[in-house]
């Protein structure tokens, strides 16, 4: 009677063995590594790279590909969306940070492109605060929020120190997608008290192999030189392409280097600053 059961439950590993995927096998030896150097290594000679994936919970191309990234990261999934609740969820259970991607409104482009409860300058006060709670809200284990477009919102004072005071009572921080090169956040955020971190890099502004390469590379470039990075890749037309650039790349950056979530980066900037 027990060998029937045994041969099931030896066909059951096998199936199991022949799934895992070469993404799941460098998961694995990576999660060793940073485990490894997170009991090891607190000094300040440790490089730090955060990846920011945007666009999440509306089922796009490459988050499956996204979630199963072999290193730690942080998505930025969409309130209001079909996946919301799932992506989040799912974040949250593989290890990456999950945030809020807030739509905002752009200097350009037309309104239905920013999704459900979008933030715009032409709101009331009220109207903008309840809005910026309403998707905090809809995103399960959110510990931060960053701007979807909002290259006009990030650069208009009353409504930025409205969203930065919800954060700060939520205990959120903020990172700035830099979508306008005169973004108040940084100041508001000071003023506030709300952590406030940067994009650096765009990962995948040209939706090509090779440009994400390139992209990886200057990432590579300003973690050597300045010791941290914060980039942002998306899912959606890029998706697969910077998912598959990212896990060929990861294994390949110096022993000092670390990939963290925006969390950890939070609390970097924290301790530096501190000092």
């Amino acid at each position: 009677m027990n060998i029937p059961k045994q041969m099931k439950a030896g066909a059951r590993m096998r199936r199991a063995a022949a799934q895992i995927s070469l993404a799941a096998m460098l998961t694995l030896a990576l999660s060793a590594a940073h485990a490894s150097a997170a009991a090891g290594d607190t000094g300040a000679g440790t490089k730090r790279i955060a990846i920011v994936i945007d666009d999440l919970g509306n089922n796009m191309a490459g988050t499956e590909e996204i979630m199963s990234a072999p290193f730690r990261l942080t998505v930025a999934v969409m309130p209001f969306l079909p996946t919301t609740k799932r992506d989040a969820e799912w974040a949250h259970r593989v290890g990456h940070d999950v945030i809020v991607h807030l739509p905002m409104e752009p200097l350009r482009g037309r309104r239905n492109w920013l999704g459900p409860g979008a933030i715009m300058t032409d709101l009331a006060d009220d109207e903008i605060r309840r809005r910026v709670e309403a998707a905090i809200d809809e995103v399960p284990y959110a510990v931060g929020v960053n701007n979807h477009m909002g290259s006009k919102v990030t650069a208009d004072e009353r409504v930025m120190r409205i969203v930065l005071d919800v954060c700060k009572k939520r205990g959120l921080f903020f990172l700035d997608s830099k979508t306008h090169y005169r973004s108040v956040v940084s100041r508001i955020g000071s003023e506030l008290g709300v952590p406030v971190l940067q994009n650096q890099i765009f990962l995948d502004d040209i939706a090509s192999t090779a440009h994400i390469s390139r992209q990886f590379e200057l990432i590579r470039k300003q973690v050597d030189e300045q010791r941290t990075c914060i980039a942002i890749g998306h899912v959606g037309i890029p998706g697969k392409k910077t998912a598959a650039v990212l896990i060929q790349s990861a294994p390949t950056v110096s022993g000092d280097t670390q990939f963290v979530r925006l969390s950890e980066m939070v609390q970097t900037v924290s301790q530096s600053r501190g000092k």
